[in-house]
């Protein structure tokens, strides 16, 4: 078989094009300016040491269901629910007419090196819950949780189902221990012990590093080598500047909650066997009782779908349904398909859930 060869004036001529794209890119680039993120109406009602719950008012007709409360994973920041106008989930749900809160965890310093799960369940999430039923006068919320963030929210579920109308989960790992997932790999090799020990709080750059080393080539050299073709395009380059900004936005770990979570969950695989306790209580993910909608990423290489399809098998509510989005992690919360789909999704499951809805009857 002959190698394949690149006429030389072929490779001349796409030289001497990348080179134009990358000069006037440099130029772009210096005129772009600060990257702001947020695209929503916000603000802040609830303060507590790191911790900003911010209300997002609805945008459209009320939809008049109980209001949302998005539990956001630790380890990002949650500004990717609302990176741009067009690519933005919260944006989404407030055009639906829902009423929309959004617990932004800050950022750990070293008052919080001894936080554990339990504060971070138990007590910030509680208090912020409280303080949204407070607010509207209402018995209930809808809880949205994100990732580690409904980790975290099947954990609140379980331990005060009371609190909550309807659960929503997006890409939540619930078996740690299926035979696709990476990250679980790794984290079982840690000596989290060590870890802790040497660090206190866990740096957010080094949690990162282990994130894109999962996929080197896709999330850094293919990355990087097709951002000449977006160089002369402003609204493209905000855009791909917002999603960098967002992946090295990394805050560090309150280092007992990041021990307890690596080695419960994704040592121990505690939750799914029905092993783990907070407070001294146990999560039994049988005492969920209210309605469960999973939202899962297909292509997920952090929390591939059978990390999340295994609740189904868990939880006590009849009223328990799936959705798979044809995407990976990140895709699911920004790509131009999730913002047709998923928003009006999550509204219309919420809506037809909706108290006094003649349609419930028939789900269950």
């Amino acid at each position: 078989m002959e190698p394949f060869r690149i006429p030389p004036e072929r490779a001349l001529a796409e030289m001497l094009e990348f080179g134009r794209k990358l000069g006037g890119g440099i130029a772009a680039l210096g005129r772009t300016g600060e990257i702001a993120v947020g695209a929503t109406p916000r603000e802040a009602v609830y303060g507590e040491d790191k911790l900003t719950l911010y209300h997002y008012p609805p945008l459209g007709p009320s939809a008049g269901l109980p209001p949302v409360v998005i539990c956001y994973a630790l380890v990002n920041r949650p500004y990717m629910m609302d990176l741009q106008p067009d690519r933005s989930l919260i944006r989404g749900l407030s055009l639906a007419g829902l009423d929309v809160y959004l617990v932004d965890w800050g950022y750990p310093d070293g008052a919080d090196r001894f936080l554990e799960l339990d504060d971070y369940v138990n007590g910030y999430l509680a208090r912020c819950i409280a303080q949204v039923k407070a607010a509207r006068g209402v018995p209930q919320v809808n809880l949205l949780g994100v990732c580690q963030g409904g980790t975290m929210s099947l954990c609140y579920a379980a331990l005060r189902p009371a609190d909550i109308a309807n659960l929503v989960l997006m890409v939540t790992p619930v078996d740690f221990h299926t035979p696709d997932n990476l990250l679980s790999k790794w984290a079982r090799g840690m000596d989290v012990d060590r870890m802790v020990a040497a660090y206190g709080n866990i740096p957010g750059e080094l949690l990162n590093l282990t994130f894109l080393s999962l996929m080197p080539f896709r999330l850094t050299s293919q990355k990087y080598a097709g951002l000449a073709d977006i160089l002369d395009d402003p609204a493209q380059l905000a855009s791909f500047l917002r999603m960098e900004k967002w992946i090295f936005d990394s805050p560090d770990q309150a280092g007992e909650a990041f021990r307890q979570f690596v080695k419960w969950c994704f040592q121990e695989n505690r939750l799914v066997e029905g092993r783990l306790e907070l407070g001294g209580r146990r999560v039994d993910l049988a005492r969920i009782t209210m309605p469960v909608f999973n939202v899962y990423a297909t292509q997920d290489h952090l929390v591939p779908p059978a990390a999340s399809l295994a609740l189904g098998g868990q939880v006590g509510t009849d009223d328990y349904s799936t959705l798979a989005f044809e995407g990976g992690h990140i895709g699911i919360y920004v790509s131009g398909r999730a913002q047709k789909v998923l928003p009006t999704a999550i509204a219309d499951w919420l809506r037809i859930r909706a108290p006094g809805n003649a349609e419930v009857a028939s789900l269950r």
